[in-house]
This record gives C-alpha cells, structure tokens and sequence, in this order.
C-alpha cells in the first residue's frame, strides 16, 4: 500500500473513531459517507481467505480509530458538557453534506418507489425508534459487581458492535440505553485508581465487541452480496435517521445539559458549524468524486493501451 493511501485511510479510521465518541452518531454512518463501507465489510468478511490484503486495509483505519478515540475522548467530552448544541449540530452538518452524494449513487441504479422507499423507510424509523427506548440506569462495573456482569460486558460489548457496521445506529447510544455509557466512562477514569479491575471491564467490553463486529460484518457481506439493492437503499434510510437521532438522543439522555447551556450565542455558533460542517463534507465527496473517476479513467486507459500492445502484436505474429 502507498503511503499516501496508508494516512488517507489512518485519516478515515480517525473520524470513525471520533464518531464512535458521541452518543447519537455512528461509526458505520461515517465509513459509508467516507465511501469506505463496503470495503470494510469485504476485508473483515474476507480476513481469512485474503488476509494480507485486508489486513494491510485494516490496519490503518483500526490505527487511526484508536489514536482519535485516545487523543480526542476528553476534548469532545468537555465540548458536549459546555456546549452540547453547537458540538452535536456540527456533527449533523456532517452527516447532512454527505446525503447529496449517498442519494444521487443510490439512484444511479434507478428508483423503484414502493421497494426503494421501504427499504430506506422501516431503516430510518428503527434507528429514530431506538432513541425512545428508555434506559435501565447506570450499570455496577466497580469491583463489587457481581460474576454474571463480566458475562454482561461481553454480550452488551456484542450489541454495541453495531454501531460499527450497520449504518446509523450509534453504539454509544446503544450503550446509554443498556445503561453502560457513563459507567464505562467512570471505568475509563478508574483507570488510574484501580488499574487492573478497570483494564479486565474494557478487555471484556473489547472483546464482546470484536466477536459482534465480525459476526455482523458477515451478515451485512451476504446481505450485501444477495440483495445488494434493497440493503443500499436500507443503508440510507439508517444514514438519514442519524440525522434526527443526534438531537433526540441528546434531548432523551442529556435534557440538562442541552437546556441549561443553551444560549442564543450557542445556537448561532452551533448553526455556523453545521453549516460548516456540511459544506465541507459535501465539497470532500465531490473531490473524491473526481479523483475516482480520475483513477477509473487511468485504468480505462492502461487497458486499452494494453489491449493495443496485445492486438499489434498478434497481427505482427499473424503476418510473419
């Protein structure tokens, strides 16, 4: 791999990690608007058949997830405690200068109304359903938890994995409802007081997540390989419900802090960064845009020059 493509994929694994921070967005929303999705899913379905290839795939966006998630976990925390809006809206501008570029390959493919349209529907009401759920309060993860809560963390850790392939369903949000997100929190801060029992919670929490990961990463590859269209169309009704899901998880979940901090110069700033936000994102699609068809068109070249080498020298041959 060059390394150009190495840091631009280290830069990718990097937004997913960030994503995976806030409650409401998901990691598998951001790998489709980074157009790296399928990609994803085919080199952890393929680990065993192609494990160089995917491995050298993996690898930097695992590497550039893990260094966003160390490097910005406390920044973003401080920014969503003082000020929710303005952090959440730029996140939603985000998404939102992204759905031009989702909906126009979407259609590329044509448009059946009654399919296409509830193929993206039931995905969308599910993700804004799941913010409804209520929560089960804050799980015991200190020392005194009970055996069967180590057992716990595996299996939440599994659902959670979600987040990082199916599009739109945050698994910090899911976290929340389980009621494990602010306890995994207090986890990562126990980290300096009580090393060992808080490094064995996020082993297990880890783990969970790496057996959910791969499980669900095969699923979306056959669904993606047996119905490709209604699973893209699917796909973009959970990319759009991440929209609405940002801001209803932060009124279900954090209603102190989205009221209390707000201000009219909060709303102005958080509306400058969505709009922000979305301009950027919409101008990154239409630059990536052009340099695949730069490269599809190289390609298209190199064979057709290849194809004229092969066909010269064939009449060469036929001629002598």
């Amino acid at each position: 791999m060059k390394f150009k493509e190495f840091f631009i994929n280290v830069a990718r694994g990097a937004a997913i990690g960030v994503s995976m921070i806030i409650p409401g967005v998901s990691g598998g929303t951001i790998a489709v608007l980074l157009n790296v999705y399928e990609k994803l899913i085919d080199s952890v379905s393929n680990l065993r058949k192609e494990f160089k290839k995917s491995i050298a795939f993996l690898l930097p966006i695992l590497l550039g997830a893990a260094l966003a998630i160390i490097a910005m976990y406390f920044p973003i925390k401080f920014a969503l405690e003082k000020a929710p809006l303005p952090t959440v809206l730029f996140f939603a501008g985000l998404i939102v200068g992204s759905v031009p570029k989702v909906l126009k390959d979407a259609i590329s493919g044509g448009f059946k109304v009654k399919v296409d349209i509830a193929a993206s529907v039931i995905p969308l009401l599910v993700v804004i359903g799941i913010c409804f759920i209520p929560g089960l309060g804050d799980a015991n993860l200190t020392s005194s938890m009970p055996v069967y809560g180590y057992i716990l963390l595996i299996l939440v850790g599994a659902a959670a994995s979600c987040a990082l392939v199916v599009p739109g369903i945050s698994g910090s949000m899911l976290l929340l409802i389980f009621g494990y997100y602010n306890s995994v929190l207090d986890t990562v801060s126990a980290l300096k007081t009580s090393f060992g029992h808080s490094l064995l919670v996020l082993v297990l929490l880890a783990l969970g997540i790496l057996v959910g990961f791969f499980s669900i990463a095969k699923l979306m590859k056959f669904l993606l390989s047996k119905f490709p269209r209604a699973t893209r169309w699917a796909i973009i009704g959970f990319v759009l419900g991440s929209i609405p899901a940002i801001f209803i998880t932060y009124n279900q979940n954090f209603p102190e802090q989205v009221y209390s901090s707000v201000s009219a110069a909060q709303i102005a700033v958080g509306v400058v960064l969505c709009v922000i936000g979305a301009v950027g994102t919409f101008l990154l699609t239409v630059y990536a845009e052009k340099i695949e068809k730069k490269k599809a068109a190289e390609i298209q070249s190199a064979d057709e020059a290849t194809y004229s080498v092969a066909t010269e020298n064939l009449e060469t041959d036929e001629k002598e």
